[in-house]
């Protein structure tokens, strides 16, 4: 806020030993000329800076969320695991991993349980300066051909995840809530991907999927418990009556 002005941050990066932040100014029809631009922060040279906690604290369980996941596929499907690419974001995230084939749907399944049973066991999240070579050496997971100080942030997960990031992070992992897979798709050669929810995104997916449920379940007359018996049932008709047309074709 400058004045009685307040704008949103859009983006932030380093410049020379500052912090350079972007703002969204209004509209490009109300932006004004660089010139008021300039005499509006010339007029108005100090500023108080504001966190939204909300957008923060669910950009933070996403990124804790990300760590987890990066731990459990290694832990499903081996230590060739490695990160390829990643989005972070208050709605959702999204993981980039080097793996040869799709994942079945039991090893989805599975990271998904190891994910959330190291959120129900709300465990802390440590963050700590270290040299780079003893970070390294007690395990710490670094980005393949990132550079780092020598002077590194480690982001600890009990015995779960060690990796080196300088992002924001939860307290302790019960604060995810839970997280839900949504689905899992090949983005190159070797390059799988990996889109989920956390949260209150994760609820409002599990609500979204109960409603679709028993909308069907409607449609169909059954209750959602049945759904299951009633699908198969109308496949097994459809397939009696296909059957009846070809016999009739060749009569």
């Amino acid at each position: 806020a400058f004045g009685n002005r307040t704008f949103n941050v859009r983006a932030a990066w380093h410049r020379n030993g500052h912090i350079v932040h972007r703002l969204e100014w209004g509209r490009e029809d109300t932006a004004g000329s660089e010139d008021e631009v300039v005499e509006f922060f010339k007029s108005n040279p100090d500023c108080r800076l504001e966190v939204d906690r909300e957008s923060r604290l669910a950009t933070a369980r996403n990124h804790t969320a990300t760590h987890l996941l990066q731990a459990a596929l290694r832990k499903v499907l081996g230590d060739h695991v490695a990160q390829a690419g990643s989005l972070v974001e208050p709605a959702r995230l999204r993981f980039d991993f080097q793996h040869h084939q799709s994942m079945t749907d039991a090893q989805v399944r599975a990271v998904e349980d190891h994910v959330n049973d190291a959120v129900r066991a709300d465990i802390e999240v440590g963050k700590e300066m270290l040299p780079q070579k003893e970070a390294l050496a007690a395990g710490a997971v670094a980005l393949f051909g990132e550079k780092y100080g020598d002077v590194v942030r480690v982001v600890s997960i009990g015995d779960v995840s060690k990796e080196l990031c300088g992002g924001t992070h939860l307290g302790r992992t019960g604060e995810i809530g839970a997280l839900v897979v949504r689905q899992e798709t090949a983005i190159a050669a070797g390059i799988r991907r990996i889109e989920a929810l956390t949260g209150e995104g994760a609820m409002v997916h599990f609500r979204k999927m109960v409603e679709e449920r028993s909308a069907v379940a409607g449609l169909l007359k059954v209750s959602p418990d049945d759904l299951g018996r009633r699908v198969r049932s109308m496949l097994d008709e459809v397939d009696r009556m296909k059957k009846t047309i070809r016999e009739q074709e060749r009569r």
